[in-house]
Parts: C-alpha cells; structure tokens; sequence
C-alpha cells in the first residue's frame, strides 16, 4: 500500500496531480482545507487489513471504513511532518559546523536551552561529536522514511526503548510480531548494532517456536483437526492422508467426520476416501465418536474431520466436548489460517481450547503478506506446530514443521514483500 499527500491550491488543482501520480486506481483517505489551499491524502492499493495493522491499537478507533481511512492520512501526516523537522535538525547541525567555536559550543549544551535565551559557558567542540550527530540524524531519517513509506505497521516509539532498540521493534513489527512481543524482544538487544539485534530476535524467535517433533504419519495414532470454516481443516486431512497412503498403504488408515450439522458436509473427505481407498465413517446420533474409534481400534492412525461452527452453536460445544473426552486420547489440533490478523487467530484460540488441544497446523502461508503474524501467535500460545500448508496440491504442499527453517521462510516473505513495495514505488 502506497500513500502519499499532495498539495495545490484548488481541489481541481490537487485531483488533477493525484491523477498524474498516482493513476486512476488512487483511494482518497481525506482532504482537507490547509493555508494556502488543499491537501488530499491518497493511496494505491489500499487494503482495510493492512491499514488496520498499521495503525495497532488506535484502529480500534475505528468505527468505519471512512474512519479508518482517516486515521491512515493522519499517521502519514504526522510521519511525514516528523521527517521534515528532522531534516531541518540535519540542516541546522551542519550551518554549525561553519559557526565560530563559541556557537558551536552553545548548542552542543543544548539547544532547548539556547532557544529559550539562557546562559552557557562556552567550550569548543570537537568536530566528532558532529559527525556522531549528524550519523545518528541520518539513521532516524532513514528509519522515518521506511515508516512514511508504509513499511512500518506502528510509528509509536515504545517506552523504555533506545534508538536502536526502537528501530528493532518497528522491524519486527513489519516481519509481522504484535507490539508487545517486538518491545520484549527488543528490549533483549542491550547494545550494538541493528542488524546484530535482528539476527538475535530472530534466533530467540525460533526457540520460543515449539514443534512436533516426530510425524503423526510415522507415530500413529488418532488426531482431530479443529478450527473455523475455511480454514482448511478438510483439504489438510487430505494431504495427510494422501502422503500416508503414498508411504505405507491404505490398510492402516482411517478417515472420521464429526460433521453431521450441515448438508452434504462430508461429502470431500468421501471423496478423498474412494480416491485413496479408505473407509470414511460419518459420527452421529447412532455412531457415537468412541464407537466408531472402537471398531477402528486395529488402525495405525486414524484422522478426524470436524464442523467449522461459530462458538454459539450449541453443535460446536457439544462435538469439542465429544473429542475432549473420548476414551481414546485423541490428539486435537487447531487449524490456523496464516491469513488471519492476531486478534482473530486468538479468538478462535479461546473458543477452541476447550477440546485439550495438543498443537495446530498453520494453513495458507502461501497467500499470507507476512508469517510473523502466525509465529508469534504459536510463541504467545505455546501450541506446538505440527505442519504448515503452502498451497493446494495434494500431498506436496503439506510440510512437517521446524523453528529454523519457518522462520526463514517468514524472513524471506518479509524481503518479497519489501522488494514488491520498491518496484511498485519505482513504477
């Protein structure tokens, strides 16, 4: 999403560069009369999602579209306002550098207090601490551009955060983290250099990611997958199933559905059964779920579908209370879509914790902006990652989950995603 601001004297005037700038597709988040004219406020591909998460907390404010859209022009103003006066600080301290010894020494004691007319003693200044000031005015200046770019989802310094400690956190929040996990893992970097702070969030990120360690394909046993409505709870057990097939044959392999609420609701993993050559047993009113996992008993592993339903279906409490307390120790996971924000893959964490859950598969990394988002939800929650899904081919697109190589995979998205915005702003 790109944004810009644009200034003329005229509506027609400011309309007519939007038009030679940005194109036909521009989304106006606002205008306003300002001295001297107009300013509009604009963006390219503008997405409610991504305004949402780069606005944090105060999108909560938001209570439309047309707000939200407000709030996005008000941040890029007060970026872009922020980075104009730090020029004029970088302007400033090198006029200095020509002024005479006394001056120069004035304002290294402070220029708050040489504005407001105080005395100072005079001492002269090395040239280096210039060249520091002027380094570390370049730095926030770059930091301030990424963020008027729209590279960062929140432009709030955090408390208790040094320079480079902040820039770390806006980072990790662009690689898709929550606030408050990117502080705390910023704050860990006491001193050195930024990429050095990077390379260290990243490797505390992939130890605070827990994984299955060994595959449900070679283990055995029974597991159930949960989650909401296209999440990807069905086209998962497909992949499984197919792969488990693949290596040891159908013989040992069941399917189950507990989705018995809605209409021809199992009739793909039917599918998936006649195509793989394995039976497909349906719990309902005469089979209970512990009945059929009875006549199952001789099966390696066996793997169960079940309804997407909202929390207050009475069908959702019952069949995760079903699962909860079956005799046979059956490993519930929850499905997570990678394109979910935070606050929803936490939600359906709450609704679904009921049923012991064991771990979750992460589905859709492929059509995911970022994966931080999804790395940070299993380190907040403490559910191991059993798989992740990567697209719709069936069984390629299934991959046993590991810290390092997820972490690597949500740090390459992150560099597709900053290469996408520079050619799309080179365009």
């Amino acid at each position: 999403m790109k944004v810009k601001r644009f200034f003329a004297r005229t509506m027609a005037e400011a309309l007519k560069q939007v038009s030679q700038d940005m194109g036909p597709d521009a989304v106006i988040l606002s205008n306003r009369r300002v001295d001297g004219g107009v300013e509009i406020v604009t963006a390219l591909d503008y997405d409610e999602n991504m305004a949402r998460q780069r606005l944090g907390e105060k999108a909560d404010e938001a209570t439309s579209g047309a707000r939200l859209a407000e709030l996005q022009a008000e941040q890029h103003r007060r970026l872009e306002d922020e980075l104009q006066r730090s020029r004029e600080r970088i302007r400033e301290i090198r006029e200095q550098r020509s002024q005479p010894a006394e001056t120069m020494a004035l304002d290294d004691l402070g220029l708050a207090r040489a504005m407001a007319d105080e005395p100072a003693p005079v001492a002269s200044a090395p040239a280096g601490d210039y060249s520091r000031e002027l380094a570390r005015m370049r730095e926030e200046i770059s930091s301030l551009r990424e963020l008027v770019r729209g590279q960062q989802p929140d432009a709030a310094p955090r408390p208790g955060l040094g320079a480079v400690q902040q820039r770390l956190a806006e980072r990790l929040q662009e690689f898709g983290l929550g606030a408050e996990l990117a502080a705390t893992l910023s704050r860990r970097h006491k001193a050195g250099r930024l990429e050095d702070g990077w390379k260290q969030a990243l490797k505390m990120l992939a130890a605070g990611v827990r994984t299955s360690r060994q595959e449900w394909l070679d283990q055995g046993g029974v597991y159930a997958l949960v989650g909401p409505t296209g999440s990807g709870k069905t086209t998962t057990i497909g992949k499984l199933a197919a792969r488990y097939v693949l290596r040891h044959g159908p013989d040992a392999l069941a399917l189950v559905t507990t989705d018995r609420y809605r209409v021809a609701a199992h009739e793909q993993l039917f599918v998936f059964g006649r195509i793989l050559n394995v039976p497909v047993r349906v719990v309902d009113e005469s089979h209970s779920l512990d009945d059929i996992l009875d006549e199952l008993s001789d099966r390696h592993l066996v793997l169960i579908d079940t309804a997407g339903l909202t929390p207050s279906d009475r069908g959702c409490q019952e069949q995760l209370a079903e699962l909860a307390r079956s005799r046979h120790g059956v490993r519930t996971h929850l499905v997570v879509s990678a394109t979910s924000q935070p606050r929803i893959m936490k939600s359906v964490w709450h609704c679904y914790k009921m049923a012991s859950l064991a771990g979750c598969v992460v589905t859709k990394v492929d059509e995911a902006l970022t994966l931080g988002e999804s790395l940070g939800f299993v380190m907040e929650t403490g559910l191991p990652v059993a798989y992740y899904t990567n697209g719709q081919k069936i069984p390629e697109d299934l991959h046993h989950a590991e810290p390092a190589p997820l972490v690597r995979l949500a740090v390459e998205r992150l560099k597709r995603l900053q290469l996408q915005r520079t050619v799309a702003e080179g365009a």
